[in-house]
C-alpha cells in the first residue's frame, strides 16, 4: 500500500473496525476540509482582492437569509458580534452590503446585500457550481444523491448537537 496523502497509515482492506473507519472519515474530512478552506479563499479574492474567507463567508449567509440582524449573522455561524462587525465594516465598505433600520425594532439594523453584492455574489456562485460540475459531473446522478444525502446526514448530526446552522468560524486545520 502506498503513503498517499490521501490514504491514512493502515488504513487498508484488512483494518475494517469502527475505529479505523472513524480514523478514515476524520482524515477525508480534514482533507476536505482544506481544500474547501482553499476554494473559499480563491472564491473570496474574485469578489475583491482584499476579502478574507470568513468576509465572503458572510455574504453567503447575508445573500440566502435575506436582511438579517448582526447579532442573529454572528449567532448562525458561531462566533461573536465583534469578530463579525469587522468584516460587516469592510463588506459595507467596498459596497456589497447596506444597513438599514430593521422594520421589527428601529434600534437594530439590518444587513443586506447591495445590488452590486448581489452580483459578485452571483457570479462567483456561477463559477463555483462550474468548478463542482468540472469535478463531479461524470459521477452517475445516484452516487451524487448519495453523496448529497451522506453530507446532510453528517451536517443534521452535527446541528443537533448545538453547532451553528453555517458552522462555527474556520479554524486552520493542518493535520
Amino acid at each position: 500500500m502506498s503513503n498517499s496523502p490521501d490514504v491514512p497509515a493502515g488504513a487498508g482492506p484488512a483494518d475494517d473496525t469502527v475505529d479505523a473507519a472513524l480514523k478514515s472519515v476524520e482524515h477525508q474530512i480534514s482533507l476536505f476540509w482544506r481544500r474547501a478552506r482553499s476554494v473559499s479563499h480563491q472564491l473570496s479574492r474574485q469578489v475583491h482582492p482584499d476579502m478574507e474567507p470568513a468576509a465572503y463567508g458572510l455574504l453567503t449567509v447575508i445573500r440566502r437569509e435575506g436582511p438579517i440582524r448582526l447579532t442573529d449573522l454572528a449567532q448562525s455561524i458561531g462566533v461573536g458580534k465583534p469578530s463579525v462587525s469587522r468584516q460587516i465594516a469592510f463588506l459595507e465598505s467596498i459596497g456589497l452590503i447596506s444597513k438599514e433600520a430593521d422594520p421589527l425594532d428601529g434600534r437594530a439594523q439590518a444587513i443586506r446585500l447591495t445590488e452590486k453584492g448581489e452580483e459578485k455574489m452571483h457570479q462567483v456562485q456561477d463559477a463555483r457550481r462550474e468548478v463542482f460540475r468540472e469535478r463531479l459531473g461524470e459521477w452517475p446522478l445516484e452516487e451524487l444523491q448519495t453523496l448529497a444525502e451522506y453530507m446532510a446526514k453528517l451536517n443534521a448530526i452535527y446541528e443537533r448537537d448545538g453547532f451553528p446552522k453555517d458552522g462555527p468560524a474556520p479554524v486552520n486545520d493542518s493535520k
